[in-house]
């Protein structure tokens, strides 16, 4: 008997309550999948630094899986609560024919042990399977070799998932035992006749509470999207944030009491067909969740700024070395005296690296600082107006670096960049941080001269161009001034900074390229003695940078997938409890209005304006809180902008932002249709 009701009602439940296991599958087999991405990448050919990413990655996620199980634990109590709010009537019978309350218990247990059973074996299945189509992604994320790719279950992963969702399963069966404790025959008998009381809110002050929160929220993405520079204190960051917090929940709470008031002020649309009876629902439905409508609205911000920001990054990353470093290697020394080497190339050789054997092509150039050119000689009476525009660098007292237009030249040629005319009186200036080319760009337009070595130099172009010096993974150059060959200084007017190597591999294959790559990056030590060696009379030897493309590739790799898979994981559990959360509400909202139902059909409503009611009903009720989380969310991205600015540009969030648009629809629209079909199935049964 107490094996056979459980085994009928998980049955029932299967066909009738399909967004539990929905949500309970979706739940496993991210858990899993996330879990798994160790034991996917252990049979990838990917590098030694990048392996140590993976295990960093990892260990952050097993962090994070602890916050996921809390997540999904509390999201699978509160559905539980659904089905037993959608059964009180079957407990009442239980207990009317004399089942004891330990009894009533005991199939609880049995039906929540019957579940969780189903829904781990089912989600693991899922899981694994996915899992094969994430080792594709990562693949992707690690820029890893797949010829070596074979089926893989994680052992370690599924036993994480067992014991989380053990633990998750105990607890909700504890919950549902302690919930039947203190059930009341007189109130299971009678909950279909209880409601949650609607309080009807005035008007006046709806409006008045609605037009305070957009005051709040317009003042307080004004100073994060548009005034962030002016923000000096942490404190008050958080201050607007709660500002923004507080106006989404006064928003809601005030469109409560607004929705149906709005509705009926036109009189031709409020009583055309059911849109009376269909807004008065929506208005129930939103006042008694302002809270939950709140929170869940804060979290799809939050989801979907995760994601287009995770996704954003890799892809910046990525384009940005593919522009930023168009060399196989580089290495720069800077001078800190006379007795630094002059020759780089004797430098590397004395290391146990000769160039002429590894490298295909190479150039070597110099770059030189003058006393009398600085940032405030540049900008000179436009030093004000171009620091506005310096929000994070400020190079006014900075010696600006030159180097001559044929060096120049030389190295652009390596680089594929554009190749620069410089005048015998003329000046250019090449960069690419966007914040410092911006300011410089403001003297450059009005022809701001400069005086270099005796000789008034004007810009050659108006406006920056495109360039840098030293390969990287991002945009770091502020600006090297590029002077006339012709330019002659004095002995004491003119030092050298740097010298500076860039050149490409002797290899066809990315196996070749990566063995040359390790030639150098090992020579790293023996360089130093090198140079060491050279030191001068105070001890000071010679400071250099080597950077490699694969080096810096791996590194961007590395961090893109970090924040892609940290994104994902976070992003799809809070999606997953936004929709669960309002799919739950809807749901047990259908439950108490079933007598409405039946009310309207017996008064003669069709039951094609019946089914399109409840569809308006629940698209508008998923509709509002993603509506305002997209309003958060552009002017969120602005403030990621302003954060992220050194690696994203606004032209490579487009990509994130519509890739996260296509899994929000995927899963936030996969509730509500599931909600939609299973309230047509509620408001059809008797209770």
């Amino acid at each position: 008997m107490l094996f056979k009701l459980p085994l009928g009602n998980v049955r029932r439940s299967l066909r009738d309550y399909t967004i539990y296991f929905f949500t309970l599958l979706i739940g496993v087999a991210v858990f899993y999948v996330f879990n798994a991405i160790e034991s996917q990448a252990a049979f990838l050919h990917i590098s030694a630094s990048t392996r140590q990413i993976v295990v960093l990655m990892m260990n952050v996620l097993s962090g994070v899986s602890v916050f996921v199980s809390c997540v999904l634990g509390g999201l699978i109590v509160y559905a539980s609560r659904f089905l037993m709010r959608r059964r009180k009537k079957e407990f009442a019978l239980y207990m009317t024919l004399g089942m004891s309350k330990g009894k009533v218990s005991a199939i609880l247990l049995t039906e929540t042990l019957m579940i969780g059973i189903l829904s781990l074996v089912s989600g693991l299945l899922a899981g694994i399977g996915l899992s094969q189509l994430m080792s594709a992604l990562v693949v992707k994320m690690f820029d890893a070799d797949m010829t070596s790719y074979q089926f893989v279950f994680s052992a370690p992963a599924a036993v994480k998932t067992l014991i989380y969702f053990g633990l998750i399963y105990v607890v909700t069966m504890i919950f549902n035992a302690g919930a039947v404790g203190r059930f009341k025959l007189i109130d299971l008998m009678s909950s279909d006749k209880k409601a949650e009381v609607q309080k009807m809110k005035k008007p006046v002050v709806c409006v008045i509470v609605f037009l305070a929160a957009a005051v709040m929220l317009g003042y307080a993405y004004y100073k994060v999207a548009f005034d962030f520079g002016s923000i000096e204190d942490e404190w008050i960051m958080l201050v607007y944030i709660a500002m923004g917090g507080a106006a989404t929940f006064m928003i809601f709470w005030s469109v409560s009491g607004m929705l149906t008031r709005l509705v009926m002020s036109s009189k031709r649309s409020y009583y055309r067909g059911l849109n009376c009876f269909t807004y008065r629902q929506i208005g129930s439905r939103i006042n008694t969740m302002v809270i939950s409508a709140g929170i869940i609205c804060l979290m799809l911000f939050v989801t979907i700024c995760t994601f287009a920001s995770a996704f954003s990054l890799k892809s910046s990353l990525e384009n940005s070395i593919n522009r930023n470093a168009p060399a196989d290697m580089n290495i720069l020394i800077s001078d800190v005296s006379e007795n630094t080497p002059q020759d780089v190339v004797s430098v590397m050789r004395s290391a146990g690296i000769d160039p002429d054997e590894y490298l295909s092509e190479y150039v070597v150039v110099h770059e030189y600082t003058s006393g009398d050119i600085n940032g405030d000689a540049f900008f000179g009476d436009y030093m004000e107006e171009a620091g506005k525009e310096m929000e994070h660098l400020f190079i006014g007292g900075v010696a600006e670096e030159m180097m001559y237009v044929s060096e120049y030249n030389r190295l652009a040629g390596l680089y594929g960049l554009e190749q620069l005319t410089v005048g015998d009186d003329e000046y250019a200036v090449a960069g690419n941080f966007a914040e410092t080319i911006r300011a410089r760009n403001i003297p450059l337009s009005h022809g701001h001269e400069l005086t270099i070595a005796g000789r008034t130099l004007k810009p050659a172009y108006s406006e920056c161009r495109l360039g840098f010096d030293m390969i990287s993974n991002t945009d770091i150059n502020t600006g090297i001034i590029i002077i006339p060959d012709s330019l002659t200084f004095g002995e004491n007017d003119l030092a050298r900074k740097a010298t500076l190597l860039a050149g490409n591999y002797k290899a066809q294959s990315k196996a070749d390229k990566r063995s040359i790559d390790s030639l150098f990056l090992n020579a790293r030590d023996r360089i130093d003695t090198v140079l060491s060696e050279h030191a001068d009379p105070d001890g000071r030897s010679a400071v250099y940078i080597m950077n490699t493309r694969l080096d810096l590739t791996d590194s961007a790799v590395g961090l893109g997938a970090f924040a892609t898979f940290i994104g994902l994981y976070i992003g799809i559990v809070f999606l997953i409890s936004c929709g669960a959360i309002l799919s739950i509400k809807a749901l047990s909202e259908n439950i108490d209005s079933i007598p409405r139902y039946d009310i309207l059909r017996k008064i003669g409503a069709d039951e094609k304006d019946i089914d399109r009611s409840l569809f308006r009903q629940t698209g508008i009720f998923f509709l509002l809180p993603l509506l305002l989380a997209g309003i958060h969310t552009i002017f969120g991205m602005k403030f990621a902008l302003n954060v992220l600015g050194v690696f994203v540009t606004t032209d490579e969030m487009l990509p994130g932002m519509l890739l996260t648009a296509a899994i929000v629809a995927a899963i936030y629209g996969g509730y509500f249709l599931i909600t939609y079909f299973c309230g047509k199935n509620i408001i059809k049964s008797k209770m």
